[in-house]
C-alpha cells in the first residue's frame, strides 16, 4: 500500500491513470467496464487504499441518470457542434442525456427547464439565452439541479459558467488584421441574438484604441439566427451605400461572415488577401462550414473540446460528490487564429 492521501475520484483516477468516467462507471457497476480496466481499477485501490464516499455515492443513486443538455438554437452548426461534444462525454461518463432547443425563445427556455425537473436530472448543462432569458426562471432551476452553464453567461448561476473569452477572440483578429493590412471594421447585427456578440464588439472596440486606430462598426437590420441571411442582405446594402470604411471587416461571427462573403460574389467583388482583391473579410469562432466558404474564411477557433470537457467534470464532481456547496466559478478558454485565404 503507497501512503498517498487521495481526497476524492477525479484524484484517484488521475494517480491511477485513468479517466474519471471510467472510474466513476465502476464504482457504480464494476461490470459496466472491461475485464482489464476493472482488474487495473481493482489494482490501484489495493495499492492506494482509496475507497470512495459510500454516503454519497448512495445520495447519488436515488437520482436518475439523466442529464439535460439545452442550446439556444441546435440548428446552428456551432451548437451542435459543441452539444455533440457534451452529449458524447455524458454517455461515456455512464448518463443519459436529453437534448433540447430553446430556438431564441425565451418562453420556450422557461417550458424547457419546466420539462427537465419533471425528468428528474442527475444534472443539467445549459446555454441560455442570455439577456433575454426568464433570469428567475433560470436562477430557480439551478437552486434545484446542479446545472453547469456554457457559452452565454447569467452571473453567478449555477455550479460554473464554462465559456470563452470574447473580448479575446476580437482583439486578437483585429491585432492580425492591422499588422497584415488595413485596421478592420466591426459588422455586427444592430440586435444580435447572442450576448456574447456584445463582448466581441468592445474587445474590436479596445483593440482598436490600443492599437491607435478609429474604429468603424457597421450595424446591420435583421432580428433571430438567420445570420447568413442578414449578412447577405446587409451586406449588400452597406456596399452600395459604401459604408465600410476600410477594406478590410471583421464580423461578429463566421455565419455573418458567410453572408457577408455571398453579397460580395453578388456585386462582383473578390474578397482575398492577395493584391488582387477588393476586401479582405475575416469572421469568429471556426464554423464547421467555415474552411469551404469561397475563398475559406480566416477566423478565430472556439476550444469546443475544452469547454465541453470542462462543463461535463464540472457537474459530474458535484453529482458524485454530492457536495453542491463549492463556490461559484467562472472559466474562460481564449481563441486560436485560424489564417485562411479570405484575410
Amino acid at each position: 500500500m503507497v501512503p498517498v492521501k487521495i481526497r476524492n475520484m477525479e484524484e484517484f483516477a488521475s494517480i491511477s491513470g485513468l479517466s474519471r468516467p471510467t472510474v466513476s462507471k465502476y464504482f457504480h457497476d464494476p461490470g459496466s467496464v472491461r475485464a482489464t480496466t476493472r482488474a487495473r481499477i481493482e489494482a490501484a485501490l489495493e495499492k492506494y487504499d482509496y475507497r470512495p464516499n459510500i454516503f454519497a455515492m448512495n445520495q447519488n443513486r436515488k437520482l436518475t441518470k439523466n442529464v439535460g443538455i439545452m442550446v439556444p438554437y441546435l440548428a446552428d452548426p456551432f451548437f451542435a457542434e459543441i452539444a455533440r461534444n457534451i452529449e458524447q462525454r455524458c454517455i461515456d461518463a455512464g448518463y443519459s442525456p436529453t437534448l433540447f432547443s430553446s430556438h431564441g425563445n425565451p418562453d420556450l427556455e422557461v417550458e424547457i427547464l419546466e420539462n427537465l425537473r419533471a425528468l428528474k436530472p442527475a444534472g443539467a448543462l445549459i446555454a441560455p439565452l442570455g439577456r433575454i432569458s426568464d433570469s428567475a426562471a433560470v436562477a430557480s432551476f439551478c437552486d434545484e439541479v446542479p446545472t453547469v452553464l456554457f457559452d452565454s453567461n447569467l452571473p453567478d448561476m449555477g455550479l460554473a459558467f464554462i465559456g470563452s473569452d470574447n473580448p479575446q477572440f476580437s482583439m486578437l483578429m483585429v491585432e492580425y488584421l492591422c499588422r497584415t493590412g488595413e485596421p478592420p471594421c466591426f459588422f455586427e447585427m444592430k440586435d444580435p441574438a447572442n450576448p456574447n456578440a456584445n463582448k466581441r464588439r468592445q474587445g474590436y472596440l479596445d483593440a482598436m484604441t490600443q492599437l491607435g486606430f478609429e474604429p468603424s462598426i457597421v450595424k446591420v437590420e435583421g432580428q433571430g439566427w438567420s445570420f447568413e441571411e442578414i449578412g447577405r442582405a446587409g451586406g449588400i446594402q452597406t456596399l452600395e451605400a459604401g459604408g465600410f470604411a476600410t477594406n478590410t471587416i471583421l464580423c461578429s461571427n463566421d455565419r455573418l461572415a458567410i453572408g457577408l462573403l455571398t453579397a460580395c460574389y453578388e456585386k462582383g467583388l473578390r474578397v482575398g488577401r492577395d493584391a488582387g482583391s477588393d476586401l479582405r473579410i475575416a469572421g469568429q469562432d471556426d464554423h464547421p462550414f467555415s474552411r469551404f466558404t469561397c475563398p475559406p474564411l480566416t477566423t478565430i477557433a472556439q476550444d469546443y473540446d475544452a469547454v465541453s470537457r470542462r462543463a461535463v467534470q464540472t457537474l459530474f464532481d458535484v453529482v458524485e460528490s454530492g457536495d453542491q456547496s463549492r463556490a461559484h466559478e467562472t472559466v474562460l478558454y481564449e481563441g486560436k487564429l485560424i489564417m485562411r485565404q479570405s484575410a
